[in-house]
């Protein structure tokens, strides 16, 4: 929501019982922020009581009412909360339409090739736009929950017709006059626009630039610097702008459920995992109404504890997720398994748990979306398919290699006494390794997975020079890997990052652009992209003094 703490009503005591006789611009806004304000008190069926008498007369009521609909649908998973968002999504759309502009037959046509001039619309003209592009955007986003090909298209269209609204709105605002923009309703409409823009150039400036060529062709454009600046202000240290952000809500919500997680994950962020501990047992102590965020805390408390190795308590939370959380059985499952292959074999049995039998689990647990599997899910489902024989040949450190894969190194690493805990870790693993009586076909591809990871730790303890030793030596096995194809392509951008750190931005350019451009086809290849592309991103000042037509070898 773009509705800010500080314009909104005091909390009622109870949802209003009886309806206003009229709902005007101004009093919809008003009483949408009272909502607000019980959502983020916990009091989510309060606020959906209080949204629900006006929600086919007010946009925003309407707006309101889907948002926090489609908020459960997407944290439960659930096909009835999926159809009943859905259904509450297509009747806001209804709401928001009475209140647009109405034009006719050829000006729709005009329209269609040329955006309708934004200087003759009334203000709850210019609100509706609004509305209508954010319940749009919030329809795109289920639609693409739709397992076929058709709901991808459909939810591409509808995405870029909220874009292109939202674009409309900006123009609005450059438009109004000062008089215009003294008015309590259009601060609530730049929230909501810059909201709206914002999101669109975040999500845009994250993008892989092959796949960002394509939605600049299809009519987007994303700037994260443009983003930043607008919305969050963002300058310096990220962490303070976060916290300084977050910090109105939490003084007037102390004990909401969503404030106390955000505290928390700025906390893991930053590396005090004990305090966010402490954070996410608040939250989930916070409200019993929607447990789907006691879930996000499980999966939270499971890192904070396996970036400490303190396996039994990541366990447990990682247990939790098994039996109560549908996101993605395959992870949680393999995730659980991984954790316990850390353990000694006789702690594992006092549990009473199976590792082989959770790995054989994974295969069969793996979601697939419009016919397409998740990579981390497929992944995961490769590295378990060694238990599927009759004689399994055990993963090795599987759970710091998912932690790898969900790039927690980048956060452990702020806490040096953790990550010579981990590299420690890593050495004993190197060893036993070393002294393999009858090594498997898995052999070297667990030496190479185990340098990378001791190369990580290395980096960032500053250990530079032992660290490119560990990243060359996997580089230097390429062709003998046999199943874990992303190691090379991924050490070598760890290796990039590495000059980077040295202060050789040059090199550092020239190795990460070599991954991008002369690998493909291995596993998880999109998250790396996404990761090459944030890299170059930083860099991009250096790189712009380096020939164009460069091409690594």
């Amino acid at each position: 929501s773009h509705f800010t703490p500080g314009g909104a009503e005091p909390l009622p005591a109870e949802p209003q019982s009886c309806v206003p006789f009229k709902m005007d611009l101004e009093s919809a806004l008003k009483e949408c922020s009272s909502a607000l304000d019980l959502f983020l008190n916990n009091r989510f069926m309060d606020a959906l009581a209080l949204l629900k008498p006006w929600k086919n007369q007010s946009m925003y009521h309407a707006m309101g009412y889907s948002s926090i609909l489609v908020m459960q649908a997407a944290m439960t998973f659930e096909p009835k909360d999926i159809d009943t968002a859905m259904a509450s999504l297509r009747e806001s759309l209804q709401t928001c339409e009475k209140f647009r502009k109405k034009v006719g037959l050829m000006e729709s046509i005009a329209n269609f090739w040329n955006r309708q001039s934004t200087d003759k619309l009334t203000e709850e003209e210019m609100h509706a736009e609004l509305c209508y592009a954010e319940v749009l955007l919030q329809k795109a986003s289920l639609t693409f929950l739709d397992e076929s090909i058709i709901g991808f298209i459909k939810g591409g269209m509808k995405i870029r017709n909220s874009y292109q609204i939202y674009k409309d709105c900006q123009t609005m605002i450059n438009s109004l006059e000062d008089k215009e923009k003294q008015k309590q309703t259009y601060v609530h409409f730049t929230g909501g626009v810059s909201m709206g823009i914002g999101s669109f150039n975040l999500m845009l400036s994250l993008l892989p630039s092959r796949v960002l060529r394509l939605m600049e062709f299809l009519g987007f454009s994303g700037d994260r610097t443009q983003y930043c600046c607008i919305f969050f202000f963002l300058t310096g240290d990220g962490f303070v702008r976060a916290e300084s952000l977050l910090e109105p809500y939490s003084k007037k919500f102390p004990n909401g459920a969503l404030m106390l997680f955000y505290t928390a994950r700025i906390a893991v962020l930053k590396g005090n995992f004990t305090f966010a501990q402490e954070k996410f047992l608040a939250c989930i102590a916070s409200q019993e109404e929607w447990r789907q965020i006691h879930h996000l805390c499980y999966w939270e408390l499971m890192w904070a504890y396996s970036f400490e190795q303190k396996w039994k308590e990541a366990y447990r939370y990682a247990n939790f997720l098994c039996k109560e959380s549908k996101w993605s059985q395959a992870i949680y499952v393999y995730q659980k398994a991984s954790i316990l292959s850390m353990l000694p074999e006789e702690e594992v049995n006092k549990l009473g748990e199976n590792v082989v039998d959770l790995f054989r689990q994974v295969d069969s647990l793996r979601l697939r979306i419009a016919g397409k599997s998740i990579p981390t899910e497929k992944f995961a489902a490769k590295k378990a398919q060694r238990y599927s024989s009759s004689v399994p040949v055990k993963l090795v450190v599987p759970a710091l290699e998912m932690m790898y894969v969900w790039n927690g190194f980048t956060v452990v690493g702020k806490r040096p006494g953790l990550t010579e805990s981990i590299l420690s870790t890593l050495e004993k693993a190197e060893e036993q390794l070393k002294n393999e009586q009858n090594p498997s076909e898995y052999h070297l591809d667990d030496q190479c997975l185990v340098q990378l990871l001791k190369g990580l730790c290395l980096r960032e303890l500053g250990r530079l020079v032992q660290a490119e030793i560990c990243f060359n030596h996997v580089i230097s096995c390429e062709n003998d890997i046999k199943h874990d194809n992303y190691l090379v392509p991924f050490t070598m951008y760890e290796l990039g990052l590495l000059h980077r750190q040295k202060g050789d931005i040059s090199k550092a350019i020239t190795i990460i652009e070599n991954v991008k451009m002369n690998y493909k086809d291995y596993n998880m290849e999109s998250r790396l992209h996404f990761r090459i592309h944030a890299a170059l991103n930083t860099m991009g000042t250096f790189a712009a003094k380096l020939p164009p037509s460069r091409t690594p070898a």
